[in-house]
């Protein structure tokens, strides 16, 4: 396999991590659930040369007076959006703890059939009594007990994406047989939170399995990132936090017998790129402030452009996520003043999002090579 490269991505959450973004003239809040305002926004990073976007979701209303309420469902956009796209990795978030890893595994495999092999998965839990309540099935549990749960999860899901060997589709005309059904395997799987016999009912999608990513935010989280993730996201105040924070995870993955140069580590970084920045905060924040979730950048495009190579020069990390603190600004200034002038702009790969990023594709473990391993 090729090299990893360093990974640009894009978060989109709503109209801007901000919350206040939507008070701005120039947010589109108006057309927030509509396809347009995704798809149009995915259509102009993947031009700019992004490599993979984040789709936010969640089970929780904003709690804050004021902000936008409401979200549409992350995997459906990604789903909508995989036609007016090419080559940008589309990787929505979709929460395990309300949701059965049966569903969930045949979502992101249909995205990756939709997109041609770019899809991608962004793990998360649902924390609290309100969340817990809204579906009314379980109580609320504890970070650690969530993060178990999660963890059997992506064991459920990655092993339903294999319970399909790559050749179980043979669509012989001359015997009625659309699929060799001795190459369909049953999962068995037994665990303390779910009991899944499979197989899918979707064949295997292109990558064999999509990316998975998780947030080491927490001691929970992170050890699932350690053991499970293709993509480790990791938030951290500047470069030389973002270098310590990485190290620790990088020495999780050993602890996981994994091998850290086939993860991405890659910083969250918040920002709020024009002219007249500073300004531009200065009104959001007079609404309402707003504390930054990570490392942030607040100024125009010829500085951020300075800011990420000095990133990717140091090797700290393995990538940045681009937070836009207002969405519908951003978006354009990204794709055409910032991504076009770094210095390894152009190189993008073409292909299966785990080509691209230098990730090999799993091996089918039901299939006979798989077994043997």
């Amino acid at each position: 396999m090729p090299d990893k490269i360093f990974l640009t991505a894009l978060d989109l959450q709503g109209t801007g991590v901000h919350p206040q973004a939507w008070r701005r003239a120039d947010s589109r809040a108006e057309e927030l659930f509509t396809a347009a305002y995704w798809t149009e926004h995915l259509a102009e990073a993947d031009r700019g040369g992004f490599d993979v976007a984040f789709l936010a979701d969640s089970f929780e209303l904003q709690p804050e007076s004021g902000t936008e309420l409401g979200i549409l469902d992350a995997a459906s956009i990604a789903a909508r959006a995989a036609a007016p796209t090419r080559s940008i990795g589309l990787i929505p978030t979709v929460t395990v703890t309300h949701t059965e890893p049966f569903h969930i595994s045949k979502q992101i495999a249909s995205i990756d059939f939709a997109s041609h092999g770019r899809a991608g998965w962004e793990v998360a839990v649902s924390q609290g009594d309100t969340q817990a309540a809204a579906f009314g099935r379980k109580k609320a549990q504890t970070p650690e007990s969530l993060w178990r749960e999660a963890d059997e999860a992506v064991e459920v899901v990655t092993r339903l994406w294999d319970s399909w060997e790559d050749d179980a589709e043979i669509r012989d005309v001359s015997t009625g047989r659309f699929i060799d059904r001795d190459k369909l395997h049953y999962i068995e799987f037994h665990g303390e939170n779910f009991s899944v016999k499979g197989p899918s009912i979707t064949p295997r999608s292109p990558q064999g399995q999509s990316i998975v990513v998780v947030r080491a935010d927490s001691e929970f989280s992170g050890a699932v990132a350690a053991s499970r993730a293709d993509v480790i996201r990791i938030a951290a105040t500047d470069l030389d936090d973002a270098a310590a924070v990485a190290a620790r995870v990088r020495r999780s993955l050993v602890a996981a017998n994994r091998d850290p140069a086939e993860v991405y580590v890659v910083l969250d970084l918040e920002v709020l790129v024009s002219e007249s920045a500073e300004q531009d905060l200065a009104q959001l924040d007079s609404w309402a402030p707003h504390e930054a979730q990570s490392a942030s950048y607040i100024g125009d495009a010829a500085g951020l452009v300075q800011l990420l190579e000095e990133i990717s020069s140091s090797g700290a990390v393995d990538g940045v996520t681009l937070r836009p603190l207002a969405v519908a600004s951003a978006v354009p200034v990204l794709a055409r003043e910032v991504l076009p002038k770094l210095s390894w702009a152009g190189s993008r790969r073409e292909g299966l999002l785990r080509d691209r990023l230098g990730l090999a594709r799993p091996v089918d473990r039901y299939a006979p090579e798989g077994a043997q391993q």
